[in-house]
């Protein structure tokens, strides 16, 4: 009932509501297998973790993030985000240099749970190749790939 109303509130007001469960999938990002996302603005990426990896991972309790200035590269750590279940690295999903970390996080890391694609972003880039991006999934793939690996 609640998602059928859903629905017709987002046709309604043409918007595009994706429903997987209760994770949501955000339309205009990108997505790495490693269930991380990425906001293109430019030269500019803003990163965290997929609404769909803080469910799994249960409560944040802490945000290791890296330094300002620091490199990083496709597929690779960059940090840590640990909760009551668990401790899990977070890779970037594109190549470039750390230009501002979300300080917030170390005094509120349950914003990875709560906002997890607008407050609690992990990190922004400076881009190095943008062609990258064609190694990420949409969010369609992204679902699709979520949905598989729940089943097994």
């Amino acid at each position: 009932m609640a998602s059928r109303l859903a629905s017709r509130a987002a046709s309604h007001l043409r918007i595009q509501v994706t429903h997987r469960g209760f994770a949501s999938v955000v339309k205009d990002l990108n997505y790495a297998n490693s269930h991380e996302w990425v906001k293109v603005d430019g030269k500019s990426a803003t990163i965290g973790i997929t609404d769909h990896a803080q469910d799994h991972l249960g409560d944040v309790v802490y945000v290791e993030l890296p330094e300002v200035g620091v490199a990083v590269k496709q597929g690779e750590g960059f940090g840590a985000v640990e909760s009551v279940k668990a401790t899990s690295d977070v890779y970037s999903p594109v190549s470039g240099k750390v230009v501002e970390v979300n300080e917030e996080l170390n005094s509120s890391p349950g914003l990875v749970n709560s906002s997890p694609y607008e407050k609690g972003w992990i990190i922004k880039v400076e881009i190095n190749d943008s062609g990258e991006l064609k190694n990420l999934m949409d969010s369609d793939k992204y679902t699709k790939f979520c949905e598989e690996e729940d089943a097994h």
